[in-house]
């Protein structure tokens, strides 16, 4: 099946950081929150998301200031795996609860400038929208893990403000300077923690 195309095994993404209520209240592995939002399910799973990554980035990235759009990546992706835990969702990967964090940043800049600008951003974001409504409707999607990424993103665009608002200051690099180290040490410790499992 294309659609299944190099899909780790269960047992393989739970060993490098899925998340869910499984690893996480039996495992007691709270890191796989951040983690988790880097794995992926097939080949498709992740061509999907890196491209969704590109385009979606750049626009935010341009919104927001590259620094900005990092942290806003990571917070929704970390806020969408809790939502998942949360709604009892037992194994989460893949970096859509991310994307959809983009797309709230995007569409609370539209909102938030005005009705020219919400018609222009809403024009670039609708067929993310529209491809993650049909999506939902397929099995083993994470439909809490996307709303959840949503909502962050809006209130993360919201509290971080945007480049027209103002330019990056301390806050922001202390902010990308967490979430960076958060992320490198989420994924370092995927890695190790699989090492001394498989021992």
């Amino acid at each position: 099946n294309p659609l299944y195309a190099l899909a780790p095994s269960i047992k393989s993404i739970v060993l490098l950081g899925a998340t869910g209520t499984y690893p996480i209240d039996k495992m007691g592995r709270w890191w796989t929150l951040v983690s988790a939002n880097y794995l992926h399910g097939s080949l498709l799973h992740i061509v999907f998301n890196m491209f969704a990554v590109k385009y979606l980035g750049m626009i935010t990235g341009h919104l927001y200031g590259r620094k900005r759009m990092f942290i806003i990546y990571t917070i929704s992706g970390i806020i969408s795996s809790f939502a998942s835990y949360i709604m009892g969702v037992k194994f989460s990967i893949g970096a859509s609860g991310c994307i959809c964090g983009l797309v709230g940043a995007a569409l609370y800049y539209g909102k938030s400038r005005g009705a020219m600008f919400k018609d222009v951003v809403f024009r670039q974001v609708r067929g993310w929208l529209i491809g993650l409504f049909i999506i939902g409707f397929m099995p083993n999607i994470n439909n809490w893990g996307h709303l959840g990424g949503i909502i962050a993103g809006i209130i993360t665009g919201f509290l971080l403000g945007y480049q027209e608002k103002r330019k990056d200051g301390l806050s922001d690099r202390i902010l990308y300077g967490i979430s960076l180290i958060l992320t490198l040490f989420a994924l370092a410790w995927a890695i190790i923690s699989a090492i001394l499992l498989r021992i």
